[in-house]
């Protein structure tokens, strides 16, 4: 079998076609169908996700290896930049973190697939490349419960985890005593489809 390329051509891939081929290799882990249509939808050049979903080469072929064993995918990572945002990724994956479930090795992977994505600038959701926000959920759910059950009212995954930062460092930046009386408050909570 002729491994499959993560690199951008003319005519980029269907994510269905590669999200059936992993699926056909899933190894029947949590995860496995996120991770299909992650990697499905970035060889596609669907998402906002740096090369290997943002994971360094190792862990990116060790993910492959645990979820979709006998499946072969070349990773070209990007060249190393200096991260202006540094500071701010590693408060998102700092939050994220504590909350994993510790059910499955792949939450760290997750945790830092996530914080890449947060540093994007559309829904997590689509940043991610999933196909809908109920992946995201469930994403959300599976691997951070604890945070997941604090997301009561339905907030955009990305403004209720920078939210969830400005509240442990006492920063107040909506305009209104509560969230249920800001003027955008229609712009933070519902459907984002």
């Amino acid at each position: 079998m002729q491994p499959a390329v993560m690199l951008a051509t003319r005519t980029p891939p269907q994510p269905e076609g590669l999200h059936a081929e992993l699926m056909t290799h899933a190894a029947g882990l949590p995860n496995d169908e996120i991770f299909a249509q992650m990697i499905a939808s970035q060889t596609a050049g669907i998402g906002a996700l740096p090369p290997g979903l943002g994971l360094c080469e190792e862990d990116f072929a060790a993910l492959l290896s645990r979820h979709f064993p006998g499946m072969q995918l070349v990773l070209r990572a990007a060249a190393p930049e200096a991260d202006e945002r540094a500071l701010e990724r590693d408060d998102v994956l700092a939050l994220i973190l504590e909350h994993r479930a510790l059910a499955d090795e792949s939450e760290r992977w997750m945790a830092e697939i996530v914080t890449a994505a947060c540093m994007a600038n559309d829904h997590l959701w689509q940043d991610l490349g999933l196909w809908s926000r109920k992946y995201l959920s469930q994403l959300m759910t599976q691997n951070f419960p604890t945070l997941a059950a604090k997301n009561n009212k339905d907030m955009k995954w990305k403004k209720f985890l920078y939210k969830q930062l400005c509240e442990r460092e006492d920063i107040r930046v909506c305009r209104a005593p509560s969230c249920e009386v800001c003027a955008d408050y229609a712009k933070c909570f519902g459907p984002e489809e």
